[in-house]
């Protein structure tokens, strides 16, 4: 304190599991202030004083933003902060002082103050869709011009528009607590200029609207129940402020925020036509009246988080009705541009516990647009794949479970590990391994790589852990786990288990950019490729520099169906020939314009086509299609090989014939496999004109 250092202090009741984290250049004038205000006084009881001779102000207002986003999610304490002033700052040696913050987080644990790991909580629902969450810049300003267009302007429209990633549902969450926040008595002394004019804005907000109705319209019903259980746990917050469309006849409101505006429905393709028919019967309207009509109805002012790109279903109210609003003069629009979503965020981190724990309840692949992951079939081609990855970003190593003795610690010579002719060694030193001058050469373990970061990690499963195709679940052979200190005492297998589990977890969390992962156990292999994309060497296609390419003369292109995620741009290419690889076709073939090529992967055709076979295909020539094997994209689609929205199966229709003409009854895409578990997939009349028949299949090809 003396020293004069900026400070970030905890201040807590542990009986009655409150709690309240600040910063200051002044701690003991803070304290005293806190101290003077009865509700906080009355409150407290113990203070913890977090403090560094590395602190700076920026690094102390970054700590504390994320000491109040994870101490406000971890659960231990209510916090009883608000959320005000909570945004990411870039500052000079900013990635120093993550670190930093991890080891604060431990002494939190060492002092019993808290007791989940930072990875635990960033799993949580409660993490994910926190008010607490550091805004971005762009997030941040904002949030300013919808509280200045709500007080001052005479606006009560607002549309936040933003494409997926950019955060609009954390902005929402922000907004309702930050409106919401008690702030007659908050002391700004060391504010800075930007939270001095928000909290000025907030205080305009509530003189206007002194008490202030504020509902969260969620229109799908899974998300309105997981924000429920968010704001439940949240000060200030109630789990009845989380609405359906339907609810907003229940009372007036002063502000609606709706969240994936595009998800509101109209009168077409749903199940309750009868309770729609009757709200908009409520307000007047015939059956033209949307869940936009009852929002604007029954609420003074309105915040939409919109993005038209992200409608999917018929029922979703077309953008046309969101275009004539945003003509409106009085309309103000504001766009987030920043992307929030980087690398494998915590996502990646749900799907590796998942998948490690079998808790997957479906087959789709994961295949998130800026991570990397790949299963490989040779060790030998993922050595060689980081190997380049290493070279393009270096800090890329390979990493194993500890299913091979240690040889070589008693003999320098020792080969550890041999798999597919690629003959390896464990970490020659246990201290600092990452960064030593041979690592790339060696294999790391769980104990010289955990606390690491690194831009690639190639995982190799190692013996000791396999996959039982009966019971579906993953196994352990205790007797190839060599690490004794690892096993020793653990007579419960599953508690053995768990511990390997975690293991392959953690070492998986290590890649920024990328994880490449290689399966001893075939089983184990296969069930990965499950859920996770293939490696596939490019070497069977002959594919051309695309100034040797005479387009659908001498190559055609090549369609990569699992990174399509929804647009498979209408096989339109050729107003952007050079985006695609081109591929030469076997000489029995000649190229021609409606030709193409993808790769089929999974088993539901294996009958006809095995996993993984390049396939020719011909763009849909129209006419019976019956018994023919097609490429199709339907919304509705949920298939275990390729995920939502595609599959490829073949075409069967049942139809309704009149004298003068005929109509589908329905169509049925049937597996040709002989695995029986894969199903057939019917769609019915009000399905079927949703179906896009992308390609007919014309054969395997054989390079």
């Amino acid at each position: 304190m003396k020293n004069q250092w900026p400070l970030v202090y905890f201040i807590q009741n542990e009986s009655k599991r409150v709690a309240y984290v600040g910063e200051s250049t002044n701690f003991s004038n803070r304290i005293q202030n806190h101290l003077a205000n009865p509700k906080k006084a009355n409150a407290f009881n113990q203070i913890s004083i977090i403090g560094s001779d590395k602190f700076n102000k920026s690094a102390t207002l970054d700590i504390e933003s994320k000491l109040i986003q994870y101490i406000s999610s971890e659960g231990t304490y209510e916090l009883q902060n608000g959320n005000h002033g909570l945004i990411n700052h870039n500052y000079y040696q900013q990635d120093l002082y993550k670190n930093l913050f991890k080891d604060i987080w431990s002494k939190l644990i060492e002092n019993k103050i808290v007791s989940k790991s930072l990875e635990e909580i960033e799993n949580s629902e409660l993490f994910k869709y926190s008010p607490y969450k550091s805004l971005n810049e762009d997030q941040y300003n904002s949030v300013l011009e919808i509280i200045e267009a709500l007080t001052e302007k005479k606006s009560n429209k607002i549309f936040i528009k933003g494409s997926a990633g950019t955060g609009k549902t954390i902005l929402a969450t922000y907004l309702i607590k930050l409106l919401g926040s008690d702030v007659s008595n908050t002391n700004m002394d060391d504010f800075s200029d930007n939270e001095i004019q928000e909290i000025n804005l907030i205080r305009a907000y509530k003189e206007k609207y002194p008490k202030a109705e504020i509902g969260f319209v969620v229109a799908m019903s899974s998300l309105r129940k997981t924000l429920q259980n968010v704001f439940r746990k949240i000060p200030d917050l109630k789990s009845s402020m989380i609405i359906s469309p339907s609810d907003t006849f229940k009372k007036k409101y002063d502000l609606l925020i709706v969240d994936e505006a595009h998800r509101l429905r109209q009168y077409k393709n749903i199940g309750w036509m009868g309770v729609f028919k009757k709200n908009n019967r409520k307000l007047g309207l015939d059956d033209t009246g949307t869940e936009l009509d009852w929002i604007i109805a029954n609420s003074k002012n309105q915040i939409f988080f919109y993005d038209s790109a992200q409608s999917v279903k018929p029922s979703d109210i077309p953008s046309h009705h969101f275009d004539k609003l945003l003509s409106e003069s009085n309309t103000i629009e504001i766009e987030l541009k920043s992307q929030m979503r980087s690398n494998g965020g915590n996502d990646y981190i749900t799907f590796v516990d998942d998948l490690l724990n079998v808790k997957r309840g479906n087959k789709n692949f994961y295949s998130p647009e800026n991570y990397d992951i790949v299963v490989f079939d040779s060790l030998k081609d993922m050595y060689q794949q980081l190997s380049i990855q290493e070279e393009k970003y270096s800090l890329c190593r390979l990493v194993a479970g500890y299913s091979w003795p240690w040889a070589s610690q008693k003999d320098d010579n020792a080969i550890d590990i041999e798999i597919d002719g690629v003959e390896l060694q464990w970490n020659k030193i246990d201290k600092d391994w990452i960064n030593s001058e041979n690592s790339f050469n060696e294999v790391g373990c769980i104990h010289t790589t955990q606390g690491y970061d690194l831009n690639y990690t190639g995982v190799i499963f190692g013996e000791e852990i396999s996959f039982n195709n009966i019971t579906n679940q993953i196994e352990i052979d205790k007797s190839k786990y060599f690490d004794k200190n690892g096993k020793r005492g653990l007579d419960d297998i599953e508690a053995l288990k768990e511990y390997i589990i975690n293991i392959y977890k953690t070492i998986m969390y290590r890649g920024i950019r990328g994880v490449y992962i290689y399966a001893c156990d075939k089983n184990l292999r296969a069930y990965f490729k499950e859920h996770i994309a293939t490696f596939q060497t490019e070497s069977k296609l002959s594919i051309l520099p695309f100034t040797d390419v005479k387009p659908f003369v001498n190559a055609v292109p090549v369609f990569d169906i699992y990174a399509a995620a929804g647009n498979f741009s209408e096989l339109q290419v050729q107003s952007e020939l050079e985006n695609y690889k081109w591929v030469e076709l076997p000489i029995n073939i000649s190229a021609r314009e409606d030709y193409f090529v993808c790769q089929i992967i999974g088993e539901s055709m294996n009958k006809k086509i095995e996993n993984g076979s390049w396939c020719l295909f011909k763009t849909d020539p129209g006419g019976s299609r019956e018994g023919k094997i097609v490429l199709v994209e339907h919304y509705n689609i949920q298939d275990s090989d390729f995920g939502a929205g595609y599959t490829i199966k073949s075409y069967h229709s049942e139809k309704i014939i009149t004298d003068e003409s005929w109509v589908h009854k329905s169509i049925i895409l049937k597996p040709l496999s002989f695995d029986s578990t894969y199903e057939n997939i019917v769609l019915d009349d009000t399905e079927i004109n949703e179906l896009k028949i992308m390609g007919e299949f014309v054969t395997v090809l054989d390079f």
